[in-house]
């Protein structure tokens, strides 16, 4: 645990990143939120923005995969001195840097003091220049960004129309609100037909979720049911850049300019990114209670 000189001192460290971050989770893999990092970021990236993604899956279906980059390395073997961080960060679209931190975030609980402020540092780097910082948040408990995020910062959930999936979601809403004290997230509804459709679930589960967890959701967009988004997959591109005038690409690029006019995640005295750290790194749990190694 930091003492209140090391916390200053991080604060300091990490307020030189003026990006504004954005975390985007799924209660799966298979509701769309990766799709929707992916297109955000080309959204961003067409319309001038430097734009840094912080992967945290490790599985096949994750940011690089999408762009056709194979990841062989990831922040940990930067923060082991194995690799330079210009060796590890991944660059897809102009205007879109990927960096894998999937193996670092799971790590983290294991970490020296030494370590940790390292691991900051390097982070702060890798985001230095970037306008947004999005993160495609695994949904796992513990040593996840998303995790860590308690209300001040954006979290965007993204969920569809199927019993499983709304299940799942509101399973990860009231864990978030219970552990964290969450009290409101951003909802973006997927595979949709039409804005009617999107807004009718939206209220059904903002209405459950207000009356059982005192958690507020704010309706964000959605994104609907596409050809051309399984197009851009195979093409290893986003729809956003592939197909920019197709329905999706059209949300997207609404979905972009929404977050960028009306959430800002930035302090006077720290950036988003700042903050997000530090909590991850005060929440991350001592070895000693660790249920499950790390493999």
């Amino acid at each position: 645990m930091f003492d209140s000189d090391q916390a200053e001192g991080l604060r300091r460290l990490l307020a030189r990143s003026a990006a504004r971050v954005v975390a985007v989770v799924g209660a799966r893999s298979e509701l769309g939120a990766t799709s929707v990092v992916v297109n955000l970021a080309a959204a961003w990236a067409r319309s001038g923005k430097d734009v840094l993604i912080l992967d945290e899956h490790v599985s096949h279906n994750n940011v690089a995969n999408t762009f056709a980059l194979k990841p062989r390395y990831d922040l940990l073997n930067v923060l082991r001195g194995d690799k330079k961080l210009r060796e590890v960060i991944l660059r897809a679209n102009e205007g879109i840097q990927i960096l894998p931190v999937a193996r670092a975030m799971q790590t983290i609980h294991k970490l020296q003091d030494n370590e940790r402020n390292k691991l900051l540092e390097l982070l702060t780097h890798a985001a230095t220049g970037a306008d947004v910082v999005l993160v495609d948040a695994a949904a796992r408990e513990g040593h996840s960004v998303c995790t860590s995020l308690s209300g001040d910062e954006p979290l965007m959930l993204v969920l569809n129309n199927t019993s499983s999936g709304l299940t799942e979601s509101y399973a990860m809403l009231k864990q978030m609100a219970s552990q964290n004290g969450r009290k409101s997230f951003d909802i973006v509804i997927n595979k949709v037909n039409n804005e009617a459709e999107a807004k009718a679930i939206f209220d059904s589960i903002s209405k459950v979720a207000l009356q059982n967890l005192q958690v507020r959701l704010e309706y964000m967009g959605y994104i609907p049911l596409d050809e051309k988004l399984k197009s851009a997959r195979q093409l290893c591109s986003s729809v956003v850049e592939a197909f920019p005038g197709a329905k999706s690409s059209v949300q997207f690029r609404g979905l972009a300019e929404h977050l960028m006019q009306t959430k800002s995640a930035i302090d006077e005295d720290a950036s988003g990114l700042a903050k997000v750290m530090q909590r991850v790194i005060r929440q991350a749990r001592p070895i000693n209670n660790v249920v499950s190694a790390i493999t």
